[in-house]
């Protein structure tokens, strides 16, 4: 059973920006009112911490403020207080408005819809201190869109497959035909990316109309059944860094973007600017070699980027 602690604050009232400032931060909190003045959050330590920072700054511009515990003899009525279903009922509701309006001919506008409302879930399940069956059903929903929308912009996402991933050794690899879905997006634009870089330098890319139409003498990736493509929960560009033993600390980073635009899960710094310069890169070149050429500076810039980066840290095993 939670604890529970109040924010007692008092500002003079002609401090206007102090009291905005204050207003904000306790707004942001998700806390309750009790009173004016008085708010209330389970006595958490990011409770505590956000609302002793609150205090501190109140008291810092003049005014008065303590954080004290609080024991309330029905401890489900101060659960009620956060009871946050009707953001969840908003938010689904903006979902379901979004999947009615997705565009087959404009899938960045999805990816962007899709960040969008990923964004407001992390926001609301932040001050969500009692999830339950609300929080869940916009998960769904939210999981579903997101989903929908990498669909757009990437039909014919490959299923994971299971399974360890050999070894293998880039020598028995080169002048080869490599072959995917055509309209590349990040997974396979960075794939060909690492083939090209690390793998095969002379790889010649061939872009599929549909994966059933791949030649046997081709070597195909980010499709079912190609010879490279998702594995458990290793999107293509991390198999074939696994595959032959490219897993550098640079490497990983990039890695860890290209997934988190591929298949979602945390969210790199750099994802947003990647996915914007990429999508920018797809708009503009409707050929998809011209595309690929393009898409070689920006990963080639990024891995630099790492490269000489102190805080770069090791790909995942």
């Amino acid at each position: 059973m939670d604890s529970w602690i109040t924010l007692i604050t008092s500002l003079p009232t002609e401090n206007a920006t102090a009291r905005m400032r204050a207003w904000r931060a306790i707004k942001a909190t998700g806390s309750a009112s009790l009173r004016d003045g008085v708010y209330l959050l389970p006595d958490r330590p990011a409770c505590r911490e956000a609302f002793e920072a609150i205090a501190a700054d109140v008291q810092g511009s003049g005014g008065t403020a303590l954080v004290l515990g609080a024991s309330p003899s029905d401890a489900a009525e101060f659960e009620k207080l956060f009871d946050r279903s009707e953001a969840y009922a908003e938010l689904l509701a903006g979902i379901a408005d979004a999947r009615l309006a997705l565009d087959p001919e404009e899938p960045a506008a999805a990816l962007k819809q899709s960040a969008k409302l990923a964004k407001a879930f992390d926001a609301l399940s932040a001050i969500d201190y009692f999830p339950g069956e609300p929080r869940r059903q916009a998960e769904q929903a939210l999981r579903e869109f997101e989903a929908a929308a990498r669909e757009l912009a990437s039909p014919g996402e490959p299923t994971a497959s299971q399974g360890a991933i050999a070894l293998l050794d880039p020598k028995d690899y080169k002048g080869r035909t490599w072959a995917t879905r055509k309209r590349p997006w990040v997974d396979r634009l960075a794939s060909a990316w690492l083939i090209r870089r690390r793998i095969d330098a002379k790889a010649k890319f061939l872009w599929l109309d549909a994966p059933s139409k791949c030649p046997k003498s081709a070597l195909g990736f980010d499709f079912d059944g190609a010879a490279f493509t998702h594995v458990g929960a290793r999107v293509t560009f991390e198999v074939l860094i696994a595959s032959f033993g490219l897993d550098d600390a640079a490497m990983g980073r990039i890695g860890a973007i290209v997934h988190f635009l591929d298949v979602g899960g945390i969210q790199p710094p750099e994802a947003a600017g990647l996915e914007a310069v990429l999508s920018g890169l797809r708009s503009t070149f409707e050929d998809d070699d011209k595309l690929l050429a393009a898409a070689f500076g920006v990963f080639d810039g990024l891995l630099a980027h790492f490269q000489q980066d102190p805080t770069s840290v090791k790909a995942k095993p």
